[in-house]
């Protein structure tokens, strides 16, 4: 499917996967609004993104936190009073800490991971599911976690936890919604080198950044999902580096030693 002439939004399209996403749908011909807490990040990330190979003026950026429900339903309905509609949403904000396991995290840390990966996602998703509807076609991404999908001791409780509770907002999606014409996917990506990874209690080392998925392999994925032809539904799309520190750590990760 050509995606030219689509109006795609993308949250967390600041850096790492959102970023790459919206330098790729540009690519493809989408009008693209990119959405982030930081508006100098956004600024920046527009320039990257052109840089990059991306049309100039093909993104524009609207500051939001995902965690607001009404912030997000005001940006929805002002790229759609300047685009005329919503095509695909990326929902790709994301966040996670350092003190993140069950001997050191509390209530609050996980009330602020999960306002933003899994509540974010699911305000953006009603912001945009009504226009969708209406026209019988629409796309939603949601980036989810290899850790969602295969748990695992690395991403901590409550990113486990919200990024597994994303995939079955998705799955939910589909069920109620492909009678209507929408689809959505749940990518779940192994470790991706982005800019989140110094969140981690112990950054890895650049060796190790480099034998896991970059941010343009994830971007390509986005793309790839969203050119599909309006009739298939990728309801799951794994993808982990072929090196996978989740089945090579085994209980040296339990021990912390390696990130």
């Amino acid at each position: 499917m050509t995606l030219s002439g689509k109006i795609a939004w993308i949250t967390g399209g600041g850096s790492g996967i959102g970023l790459a996403g919206a330098t790729e749908l540009a690519k493809a011909g989408c009008r693209v609004v990119i959405s982030g807490r930081e508006e100098a990040k956004l600024d920046a990330a527009i320039v990257a993104a052109e840089g990059l190979g991306a049309p100039a003026g093909s993104i524009t950026a609207m500051h939001l936190d995902v965690a607001n429900a009404t912030a997000v339903m005001v940006v929805a309905r002002a790229i759609e009073a300047q685009f005329g509609r919503i095509d695909i949403l990326v929902n790709s904000a994301g966040i996670n800490f350092p003190k993140r396991y069950w001997c050191e995290t509390d209530a609050a840390t996980f009330d602020q991971v999960f306002s933003v990966n899994l509540n974010g996602a699911t305000y953006c998703s009603l912001a945009v599911a009504k226009g969708m509807r209406e026209r019988h076609e629409g796309t939603i991404i949601n980036v989810a976690s290899f850790g969602g999908w295969h748990y695992e001791y690395i991403t901590g409780p409550a990113y486990t936890a919200s990024k597994a509770a994303m995939m079955a907002l998705t799955h939910s999606f589909n069920i109620e919604e492909c009678v209507n014409g929408l689809r959505a996917t749940a990518l779940c990506p192994g470790e991706v080198a982005t800019p989140l990874l110094k969140k981690r209690p112990v950054q890895p080392t650049e060796a190790d950044k480099a034998r896991m998925l970059q941010e343009v392999d994830m971007g390509r994925t986005i793309r790839f999902i969203a050119e599909m032809p309006p009739h298939v539904c990728i309801n799951e799309l794994v993808i982990s580096p072929v090196w996978n520190r989740t089945y090579v750590a085994g209980e040296a990760l339990k021990r912390k030693v390696m990130p």
